[in-house]
Parts: C-alpha cells; structure tokens; sequence
C-alpha cells in the first residue's frame, strides 16, 4: 500500500512538472521574435526605397495586398474598424486576438485584435478576419489563422 501511494505521488508530481513546464512555455516563449534580416536602409526604417508612403506591418515579410483586392467584405470591415463600430458579432469582434499559430511577429498580449469579415452563405462567422496591430498594421487571412498578407488600405 505504501509504495502504491509513492507511485501515485510520483506520477501526479511529473504531471505537474510538465504541465506547469508547458504552460510557462506558451506564455513566456511567444512574446519575442527573431530579428528580421538586413537588406537595406530602407528595409530598416520602413520607408518605402522610391516614392508612396510605407505600409505598417509590410517589413513582416508577409505578402502586402491591396484592400481592394481582397472580397469586398473587407472593406466593409474596414470601415467598420476605423468607424469603431458596431461589428457585427460585438462578442468576437475588436477582441484581442493572441497569435497562437504564430504567424503575425511576435508582440506582447493585447496588441493585436481582431475582427469577423462576413463569409456571405456561411451559416456561421466564416474563416475570414482582419487583424489589427497597436503600430496600425492591417492583416488579413481567409482560412482561420493558417496564413495572413499584410493589407494595404490605401489601395
């Protein structure tokens, strides 16, 4: 009997370790991200090398894409966002959104946000939202979170 309770101890004890291990792993090791690589100057300050005006988020590495390119919900979206409301889904939408898959540069919790991008038949929000980042970056993705390009509103 003693030594069943040892082993259960033991176990439950790993348990813990491991969990707790995990845990702090996927809230401290996501706040970071690699340093971008150095091809110019102008890479470096985000100013565009000739002319136009540079668009928050383009030195992600991310494809930039014309809002007018994607669905014309987005747009709609969008003005929503700069409107500041009301969105469609108030219980989703301008709600932290907190880069779980990793594909937006790391940034502390809080700093970006997201929002529904209406799936026009779709019986439920849809896969498509805009997210916002603290430095007024714009990213779009139309699958759930599996890619995202950066959005440039001006066009």
């Amino acid at each position: 009997m003693f030594n069943r309770r040892r082993i259960t101890a033991a176990l439950i004890g790993l348990l813990v370790l491991v969990l707790g291990g995990w845990l702090v792993k996927d809230n401290l090791g996501g706040g970071s991200s690699p340093p971008a690589p150095s091809t110019s100057s102008s890479a470096k300050t985000g100013t565009p090398a000739k002319g136009g005006a540079a668009v928050p988020g383009a030195d992600s590495g991310l494809p930039v894409k014309a809002l007018s390119a994607l669905p014309p919900q987005a747009s709609d979206t969008w003005k929503l966002i700069e409107a500041g409301g009301p969105y469609p889904y108030p219980r989703n939408d301008d709600v932290v959104f907190e880069n779980r898959e990793k594909r937006l540069p790391g940034k502390k919790s809080g700093y970006y946000h997201e929002y529904t991008v209406k799936t026009p038949g779709s019986p439920d929000r849809g896969a498509r939202r805009l997210i916002t980042g603290q430095a007024h970056e714009l990213y779009y993705t139309g699958d759930h979170y599996a890619s995202f390009v950066v959005v440039d509103p001006a066009r």
